[in-house]
């Protein structure tokens, strides 16, 4: 039997690092990214309701070279496989894709070839992701650039010294194909809609949100609100409860006489301007 379509793919059994899973778990991987699935990916994105074994000439109408505006995606993984199936599904999807080794060669592309996102590995030999995003937010011409964090099980840490660090977003490996597109696109969008005027490196900071009669921590916690994070994902940032989250999100709503999180996030942005 062949390996299964994207529709059919197995659901991950278990939560290890893709860098050192079980025989079963690596076989579950494969067929979720397996080349079959990408194909019959291709062929729903070109409008077709093909089989796979039918749908590998709707490749030929997803190459990048058809696209009026190419948006340049840079992917940094010191694990060979993945990041080939990660450039994979992205070539699919209308992206054009450059692929780093590690961390020091990823830094020169990004500067060479200025991507407009990067996805980048956390822990990599020679310079891992914190560094890759620090370097880049160092330097005027790729501050800006929207930057996800893959980072495996258990690595809570890392994300969110990322996060403190000025990642956009991060991605849990293993990673649903599904996903890693809506994360790509959503970046992609907020950077769109930030242009040209995106704040520079240290313009935008929590202490921002204290005029509005907010704590430290209620502004921090607004702060990611208004970048699109969720309660959990605020809690791991910031290495707090979800349960401190949402005590603090309440009195956030009190204070500023709002409703809900899309009313607040909406007055946050207004204040970082």
């Amino acid at each position: 039997m062949g390996r299964p379509g994207w529709a059919e793919r197995p659901t991950w059994s278990g939560k290890a690092d893709v860098r050192n899973p079980n025989r079963k778990n690596r076989s579950a991987f494969e067929g979720r990214w397996g080349r079959d699935a990408l194909v019959a990916a291709a062929a729903r994105r070109a409008g077709g309701l093909l089989p796979v074994h039918d749908a590998r000439p709707a490749l030929l109408r997803l190459t990048p070279a058809h696209v009026a505006a190419v948006k340049r995606i840079l992917v940094i993984d010191d694990e060979a496989k993945l990041r080939r199936q990660f450039a994979e599904l992205l070539n699919l999807e209308g992206f054009a894709v450059s692929e780093a080794r590690n961390g020091r060669e990823g830094v020169e592309l990004a500067r060479r070839e200025r991507p407009d996102l990067v996805m980048c590995d956390i822990t990599m030999p020679e310079m891992n992701g914190h560094r890759v995003l620090e370097a880049l937010r160092a330097e005027p011409a790729t501050s800006h650039v929207p930057f996800i964090f893959l980072t495996g099980w258990g690595e809570r840490e890392d994300v969110r010294t990322g996060m403190n660090l000025g990642a956009d977003d991060y991605l849990v490996k293993p990673v649903e194909p599904a996903d890693l597109i809506a994360a790509v696109q959503a970046r992609l969008r907020r950077a769109q809609a930030a242009n040209p005027a995106r704040p520079a490196k240290g313009e935008a900071a929590p202490a921002q949100l204290e005029p509005l009669g907010l704590t430290p921590r209620e502004a921090e916690i607004l702060f990611w609100v208004a970048q699109g994070k969720t309660n959990p994902e605020i809690a791991t940032i910031l290495g707090i409860g979800l349960t401190t989250v949402k005590k603090h999100l309440e009195a956030v709503f009190v204070k500023l006489g709002v409703e809900n999180r899309t009313s607040a996030a909406a007055l946050a942005l207004e204040q970082l301007g």
